[in-house]
């Protein structure tokens, strides 16, 4: 996560103070929004995707629905949990259509390695290693726990990002999932142990 997130009060503040002004007409508030959580969701999505092309268009999305849905919210939780409550859904409609399944199968056979294309890969995937054997190695090992996380149920593949990737509490899992505090801890336990399975012997 980024800076944003050392300083959680200050964040949702400044976020409030941009979703009132979105709503008293100040449309420029709303760029500030995506601007400061853009990546953010870019990750989201691209952790439930695999697909830079795909996550691109989803994050969109969502930007898309937030916009139209803005000018509604009452701000009775912080703008992020909504925000991601968002990004959440709209990543589990996507991986659950038929669409997107049929072209991942046919996406998979064209491509037996994976589509991930990790030389435009997310930025927090770094080295500051000179040696191209580390970089590579350190991308091979990413690419492997992507395929685990995204093999797993959505809604444990769900927790599993919130809490593992971006750092959210468990409490604010439970605010964006609006699963209850125990459920989270289950679900976040049992997808924990999965994917121990799944890359036990390969990392």
């Amino acid at each position: 996560m980024n800076d944003d997130s050392k300083n959680p009060t200050c964040s949702a503040n400044e976020d409030r103070q941009c979703v009132k002004a979105f709503q008293a007409g100040d449309k420029a508030a709303f760029d500030t929004l995506v601007l400061k959580h853009k990546d953010k969701i870019f990750n989201l999505c691209y952790w439930f995707l695999g697909d830079r092309e795909e996550a691109n268009d989803l994050a969109q999305d969502v930007f898309i629905k937030v916009y139209r849905s803005l000018k509604k919210f009452k701000l009775k939780s912080a703008f992020s949990t909504w925000l991601y409550r968002i990004a959440a859904n709209t990543c589990k409609n996507k991986v659950k259509s038929l669409e997107y399944r049929q072209k991942k199968k046919m996406v998979w056979i064209d491509n037996p390695a994976g589509h991930l294309d990790f030389s435009k890969s997310s930025a927090k995937i770094q080295d500051g290693s000179p040696s191209p054997m580390i970089e590579l190695e350190k991308k091979d090992r990413m690419m492997v726990i992507q395929k685990a996380i995204r093999s797993l149920p959505t809604e444990q593949r769900t927790v599993v990002m919130l809490r593992d990737i971006e750092g959210f509490s468990y409490e604010e899992i439970a605010n964006i999932t609006r699963f209850n505090l125990g459920t989270v801890k289950s679900k976040l336990s049992r997808a924990r142990l999965e994917l121990r399975e799944k890359l036990r012997g390969m990392i």
